[in-house]
């Protein structure tokens, strides 16, 4: 009778400890998923950010600015045109054997 109350007590204890062990192991995972979606909402925040930022970059009046002003662009005018024309070479006379 004594043996088998002794592994009982083994049996009780055991299953305490693996009961502490996965409320441990419950809670660890539990703050790694808080962690992890509390940077996924941040990093969501920053994507939407640089979207407004993109949007702001791309406006026409902005591009215009930096044409003008980096690129030393202007606009056209029938002034300034200047017209390619493609010569085509004259067709090479055939050669005489």
């Amino acid at each position: 009778m004594i043996r088998l109350n002794l592994v009982l007590l083994l049996a009780v204890v055991a299953s305490a400890f693996y009961l502490v062990h996965t409320q441990y192991e419950s809670r660890r995972l539990y703050a790694a998923l808080d962690k992890a979606q509390a940077q996924s909402r941040k990093l969501e925040s920053e994507h939407e950010q640089l979207q407004v930022q993109k949007r702001a970059q791309a406006t026409p009046a902005r591009v215009q600015q930096l044409a003008t002003r980096q690129l030393q662009m202007r606009p056209v005018t029938p002034g300034i045109t200047q017209y390619v024309t493609v010569f085509e070479p004259a067709a090479p006379a055939e050669v005489a054997k």
